[in-house]
């Protein structure tokens, strides 16, 4: 009889619902507890709310609850179903889990608790359920999040590309800049990608976006000005994303250099190719001896890396008038320099000036997608790769897109 009542309340049952019997199996080392109710009760139809008496029961079903004394412990129930005139046959709401789940809803709190400290593999170990099962418990909590989720007015948003598997395989991803959260996850990175997210934004929260930061991808940049107003003016591109354009101009400059310099018997390029991608306060140690000899040489690449730094300053500018003046003599240098990658990369900045100088009004980078980017890569790499792109999304707003994941429990409203 203790036993019974004990287990009433760990279930958290409350009227109607008792506890008929428990069954301890030592050698399993299994709890099984057994749910009934008494007969004539009426229940509310989980449409309607209006009350009635047992149509019929289902199926005698069982559900994982939380371990007791670590013993495995299992609730087992027939749930009882109601026939509405309005609307149908129906099983009536348990007060102990969602319907089409195989969990309590302790245990899916304590296993989204648990799933969110710690990978899938050492959760499945900690919980002692199997791939499916977590996957059920995961899909299930996603689910119940992005439902929930209401619509908010974001101000800045970040978008960003994310390879997911060798080729050309990716996923855009959107997140509030200011929340540091996913708010969209689509396939490719095509205009239509983040045109998806835009179209079920209302005209009020597309008003509402103050800038947008992302790389000079246009493909984004064709979806914002479709969609949102004034976009010309929100639109900043990340500075990481402009100087690994010029970067790989001068990565391009060396290379050509370099194959010439060869052919007269001439290695000062060698083995230099990271080199001239760092900052001149971030070269390291190891390159210092060549460094300090090579820049100051009349090398084709040493003029791309002196323009590239020169680029770098317009960033540390406070008022847009003193950083269109330093990108009109930077933009002359880099034109007349007779360097191809370079002229490019220039003529290239020079036709989304407004998106590049739109930093200065904003004071945004794209740093936090970024982040969120290399997030998504530990996720990746933790499980080893995602042969199915559904669970990488599903992964990616469990851990990431800020929602709420967790099933109401008995005594919550």
């Amino acid at each position: 009889m203790r036993d019974i009542e004990l287990y009433r309340h760990l279930l958290g049952l409350e009227s109607p619902w008792t506890v008929e019997k428990v069954n301890l199996d030592l050698k399993a080392q299994r709890v099984d507890v057994y749910a009934e109710h008494p007969k004539g009760e009426k229940w509310p139809c989980p449409v309607c709310g209006d009350l009635l008496p047992v149509y019929d029961h289902s199926e005698e079903r069982v559900w994982r609850h939380l371990d007791s004394c670590q013993f495995l412990t299992y609730l087992h129930a027939s749930p009882p179903r109601v026939k509405c005139p309005k609307d149908g046959v129906h099983q009536v709401v348990l007060p102990w889990a969602e319907p089409k789940s195989r969990f309590t809803l302790l245990f899916e709190r304590m296993a989204i608790d648990v799933m969110q400290m710690t990978h899938i593999k050492a959760a499945r170990q900690i919980l002692r359920i199997s791939w499916d099962e977590a996957w059920h418990i995961l899909s299930r909590a996603v689910q119940r999040g992005l439902q929930r989720k209401q619509p908010s007015l974001i101000k800045h948003l970040g978008v960003d590309e994310k390879a997911i598997a060798r080729g050309q395989n990716y996923f855009t991803i959107v997140c509030d800049i200011d929340r540091g959260t996913v708010e969209h996850i689509a396939d490719g990175r095509e205009r239509r990608s983040f045109e998806s997210y835009l179209e079920n934004l209302t005209a009020e929260q597309l008003q509402a976006i103050v800038a947008i930061a992302m790389d000079m991808h246009e493909a984004y940049v064709q979806a914002a000005l479709a969609k949102v107003p004034d976009a010309e003016h929100k639109i900043v591109f990340d500075l990481y994303h402009i100087m690994q354009h010029m970067g790989q101009a001068v990565d391009e400059v060396r290379r050509k250099e370099h194959q010439a310099l060869i052919q007269e018997g001439d290695h000062r390029l060698a083995r230099t190719r990271y080199m001239w991608l760092y900052g001149k306060e971030n070269v390291p140690a190891k390159y210092w001896a060549s460094y300090y000899v090579l820049r100051n040489s009349d090398l084709k690449t040493a003029k791309a890396w002196a323009i590239k730094e020169n680029l770098r300053h317009l960033w540390h500018y406070k008022r847009v008038s003193t950083a269109q003046a330093h990108w009109r003599s930077c933009y002359f240098w880099a034109t007349h320099c007779r360097l191809e990658p370079v002229i490019k990369v220039a003529k290239m900045l020079k036709r989304r000036l407004t998106q590049v100088l739109n930093y200065f009004t904003h004071r945004i980078t794209n740093a936090l997608s970024e982040g969120i980017n290399s997030r998504v890569e530990a996720i990746k790499n933790a499980a080893r790769g995602y042969r199915n792109a559904e669970r990488f999304k599903i992964m990616i707003w469990f851990r990431l897109g800020g929602l709420d994941l967790y099933p109401v429990t008995h005594g919550e409203p």
